[in-house]
């Protein structure tokens, strides 16, 4: 059986996770003897302040997640109406975040349906909730018996997500106030299907929605997705909000929203259109290799380049009030071009809007996009007839194309247009910059490979645009100074480290392990429970603590501590990730450890920051820092040091299963969220980051041992450049690569990826850690990675961690395989941030 090793390692973690032999107290908060915890206990008790004080300020900024993607004026209804007809899958299944590493613990949440019992309303569609109740759990033990019958690989099954079933219930047709919240979730583990429940409507969903809209006097299609669905054929929907999965406070934002407490603001961060308009030109979920044939068009880069008439384009988002733009004036110093605008509040309600500035590349010398987003600002509120001066500016060098051929980053001879609006299909050119020559920003080396394809280039020209009016600029060449990346680094060995033996130094790059295999899942620590893993105690050295993101901090709710060590009192993985599995190995993840009578069961409240990709539609940097300043605090309350989070990998494909955790299709905003959150972490006293998944993470399927074949261009324009931003503008502490291979080398095993790029060319002065690599085998194309040779190419530490990884190592050093240096410079890394963090 392909992951039959895998079952076997799971088979053991329960037992291995009682049986550590560390003794180490974690942090706690809440006291309640064993026999009194009861499954909602934690309701009941009150909340702590620091609870109290990050859930109001979420409250503060939430709808700015939100987008109003159709409206008709029929919304906010204010406060007079108090009745409601509530339909959809999200009402009582409302999605808070997605599945996996990404399901934070908070100590509570409402539905939609309780949230608007709470403000007051009375829910007229009961008897319809009650029906989908049961056609829902029906339609759910009929699809567990449908997939496991049709596999010979059980462990396929993880992270496997049922799509929405059809049914047939009565409801009502006619009357005030009507409200359908669509829900779709995904996550770790598995990608999403272009079928019918999932990208697409079921045929349920779309007779419901249109009847209410026709029959209603106000009706509100709710989207409580992480990405984006086919909303083709619903034109007759007059109101369409993008509520997206905002945390512990998904449903009170949508009462808020409706009653006009809240207005949304947002705007997207990934095109939304009919799933036919997205490119097919590179492939996608592929067990082996998966070619990124498209090369940079990726996302709007794609449609305006090829002038696609989508649905909803990246950048746009309406709110309950209108604006108008205007520019102010623009200027270019040196490389910098400012621009400045004024946005003005012409409409009825309060609001906020977005100015997007793009450029347009002239494409002489090599094939570029129509457009890409090289700035944004955000107003601040504003009510009717008010208006705010906004202030946008970039750096051409930034931006630079990579010229494969002389290994270049440069600029092309010819016009630069620059451009200003409210989404990529509503600009007003700003400015026109004339390079009158080849400029050479930064040369490199070619580091990454070659695939077996050419990239696409697009056949038509760009069209012809009336430019006379524009303000016309001129670059000197000299205010651009061209940089040579020299891949000579030396990295220094702690005195520390060359005191410890030769098996202490092997220990400090194997993450923490006990005798027996890695721990399956991110639940491998002890000195926090449900914290992912943790460094060696070795020497004097205390463990760095790492727990799970992306939506805040991810630990056990419920635990309890004996003399091994801190345990969660529940199984070793979401239950949203074993749901689907057979019962035999679902009981391995979910059996509860016995308790011995009169046992103290302790609690850790965290909480639940709404997904990567609603905070990066806020289009509000100041919004992501405080997100980071709420996980940062937590992490200083319960003692843990590394967070594994922001992931900032690109939304190639709206397929993918856990493109909810990352933030857009776009490589700025990526990369200037991820740095924005790290800020606000890393404010904090010994708290800090791991950005990932470093790199060309873009699918779920076969992630261990997939290939992401892609061009050096594309790499580097693209996939690497978020990781770039976001390591210059914040100096995360740590950067996870990820289980991919790319052009057939795993990217934890490139010295390449992780020397040449990230440390020499980025910058990075950090830890380099691997996701939580366990022991696969099967017949696919590609092996697993090995840890000694993650440690070759300047990897630092080798995660979840085993016996068998330490021991390899300590193989590999005998045998000539890898040297004591490399070794040294990882344990020094290693070795030194213990020190760092504890000294």
């Amino acid at each position: 059986m392909k992951f039959f090793n895998l079952i076997v390692f799971s088979l053991l973690v329960y037992n291995l996770v009682l049986a550590s032999p560390i003794k180490k107290k974690c942090y706690v908060k809440n006291k309640k003897n064993a026999a009194e915890s009861s499954e909602n206990s934690e309701v009941s008790e009150k909340m702590n302040q620091y609870e109290i004080d990050h859930i109001n300020t979420l409250d503060s900024y939430l709808s700015e997640c939100t987008i109003l993607l159709r409206k008709n004026g029929d919304f906010p209804i204010g406060k007079s109406t108090k009745q409601v007809y509530l339909y959809g899958n999200g009402v009582r299944k409302t999605i808070k975040g997605g599945t996996g590493s990404g399901d934070v613990n908070s100590r509570s949440f409402d539905t939609i349906e309780q949230a608007f019992t709470k403000a007051g309303f009375e829910i007229l569609s009961k008897d319809y909730l009650d029906e989908y109740d049961k056609v829902y759990t029906k339609a759910k033990d009929e699809f567990k018996k449908k997939v496991q019958s049709e596999t010979t690989d059980p462990m396929s099954l993880m992270g496997v997500v049922m799509p929405e079933p059809d049914y047939d219930i009565p409801y009502a047709k006619e009357g005030d106030l009507a409200i359908y919240v669509l829900a779709r979730i995904s996550g770790e583990g598995s990608d999403r299907q272009a079928v019918k429940g999932d990208v697409y409507l079921t045929e349920t969903e779309r007779k419901m929605i249109l009847d209410l809209a026709k029959g209603f006097k106000k009706f509100i299609l709710v989207l409580n997705t992480g990405g984006a669905v086919d909303l083709s054929g619903i034109d007759e929907v007059e109101n369409i909000l993008l509520l997206s999965q905002l945390g512990v406070n998904t449903s009170k934002t949508l009462v808020d929203i409706i009653t006009g407490d809240k207005y949304p603001s947002g705007k997207l961060a990934t095109t939304w259109t009919k799933f036919e308009d997205y490119q097919t030109i590179g492939n996608m979920a592929q067990i082996d290799d998966t070619d990124y044939k498209e090369g940079i068009y990726v996302g709007y880069r794609y449609f305006d380049t090829e002038n696609i008439d989508v649905m909803y384009p990246f950048g746009f988002g309406l709110g309950y009030t209108d604006f108008e733009f205007d520019v102010k004036s623009a200027k270019l110093s040196g490389e910098k071009f400012e621009v400045k605008a004024s946005v003005t509040n012409v409409g009825k309600y309060k609001g906020k809007e977005v100015l997007e500035v793009y450029l347009s590349k002239p494409g002489t010398t090599i094939d570029e996009p129509y457009q890409i987003l090289v700035g944004f600002a955000k107003s601040k509120e504003l009510s009717p007839k008010k208006k705010d001066d906004l202030k946008i500016n970039f750096k051409l060098s930034d931006f630079a194309s990579y010229d494969a051929k002389t290994a270049t980053y440069f600029l092309d001879k010819g016009d630069y247009v620059v451009r200003i609006g409210n989404s990529s299909r509503n600009t007003v050119p700003c400015g026109v910059i004339k390079v009158d020559k080849r400029i050479n920003v930064k040369k490199v080396e070619n580091k990454m490979g070659k695939p077996e394809f050419e990239d696409y280039v697009p056949e038509g020209k760009r069209k012809q645009e009336d430019l006379s009016g524009v303000k016309v600029f001129k670059l000197k060449a000299s205010s651009i100074k061209e940089k040579v990346v020299k891949y000579n680094d030396k990295y220094e060995i702690s005195e520390g480290v060359k005191a410890l033996s030769n098996e202490e130094k092997a220990k400090l790059v194997i993450g923490a392990f006990q005798d027996g295999p890695a721990s399956v899942i991110g639940s491998a620590s002890i000195t926090a429970a449900g914290a992912a893993g943790e460094t060696a105690r070795v020497a004097d050295l205390k463990p760095v603590v790492m727990a799970d993101g992306p939506a805040g901090l991810r630990l056990a709710k419920d635990y309890f501590i004996d003399k091994y060590g801190a345990h969660s009192t529940s199984g070793s993985m979401p239950e949203s990730m074993v749901e689907f599995l057979p019962d035999a190995i679902k009981a391995m993840f979910t059996a509860k450890p016995e308790i011995p009578e009169g046992t103290e069961i302790l609690h850790q409240y965290t909480t639940a920051i709404p997904i990567g990709t609603a905070i990066a539609q806020s289009w509000n940097r100041k919004f992501a820092e405080l997100c980071g300043d709420i996980v940062g605090s937590e992490m200083e309350l319960f003692k843990v040091q590394l967070w594994l989070a922001p992931a900032l990998n690109i939304h190639r494909s709206i397929l993918c299963g856990r493109n909810f955790e990352y933030y857009s299709e776009d490589p700025l905003i990526s990369g200037a969220f991820a740095a924005s959150i790290t800020k606000g972490v890393q404010k904090h006293n010994n708290t800090f980051v791991t950005i990932k998944h470093y790199a060309a993470n873009n699918q779920e399927t076969n992630r261990y041992l997939n290939s992401s074949n892609v061009s050096e261009r594309a790499l580097r324009e693209i996939y690497l450049k978020g990781f770039e931003i976001a390591v210059r503008e914040s100096q995360p502490k740590a950067v996870m690569t990820s289980y991919n291979l790319i052009n057939g080398v795993h990217t934890n095993e490139s010295k390449e990826l992780t020397n040449d790029i990230l440390r020499n060319e980025f910058g990075f002065e950090g830890i380099v850690m691997t996701d939580w690599v366990v022991g696969l085998g099967g017949s696919t194309k590609y092996s697993g990675p090995t840890p000694y040779n993650v440690i070759k190419a300047t990897g630092d530490i080798y995660m979840p961690g085993s016996k068998a990884d330490y021991e390899a190592v300590l193989k590999a050093l005998e045998d000539g395989t890898l040297s004591l240096e490399e070794l040294e410079m990882s344990a020094s890394r290693i070795y030194n941030l213990s020190k760092e963090i504890f000294n």
